[in-house]
């Protein structure tokens, strides 16, 4: 074999498959930084979310499946304007457009939202404690989406 066949096959061997690559960025320390920024925002927008939904709920009667969802949306454009300019900045994104793969994957949070959200309450969770549950798993799942793909900073 020739040189060059030789550093290619060794390049292939030491070269991981996109899924492990992936694997091992978000386990980086990039990664680690990144999910840290995005908890500290996610809290504060969640919190806010959370208090939307009560004064939704509470203040002015609105049912609370469709409120869960106009304080998750509410939410999550809070939460875009933080990781433009602080989570994942030095994006290469224009904002437009973030904010567009943003709120798609949004969209598919507050799928995953709403499905958990109402399963929870329907086996009796009270409708907060339903909602701070149903966060981890959408939270996590965002993340990655706009991580990886969105902002593409991992």
């Amino acid at each position: 074999m020739t040189d060059a066949g030789l550093e290619l096959a060794a390049e292939a061997v030491s070269t991981p498959a996109p899924r492990e690559r992936l694997f091992h960025r978000l386990w980086s320390r990039r990664g680690a930084r990144l999910l840290y920024r995005n908890t500290v925002v996610s809290i504060g927008v969640f919190a806010f979310g959370l208090a939307l939904l009560w004064v939704l709920v509470e203040q002015f009667n609105v049912a609370k499946l469709p409120a869960a969802a106009v304080s998750f949306l509410a939410a999550n454009t809070m939460h875009y304007v933080f990781g433009r300019t602080w989570i994942y900045s030095g994006t290469q994104r224009k904002v437009a457009a973030g904010y567009a793969y943003f709120i798609v994957n949004a969209a598919f949070g507050l799928i995953i939202t709403l499905l958990l959200f109402s399963g929870f309450m329907a086996l009796g969770m009270n409708y907060l404690v339903a909602r701070v549950v149903t966060s981890l798993f959408a939270g996590l799942a965002l993340f990655v989406l706009n991580a990886v793909l969105n902002f593409r900073s991992l």
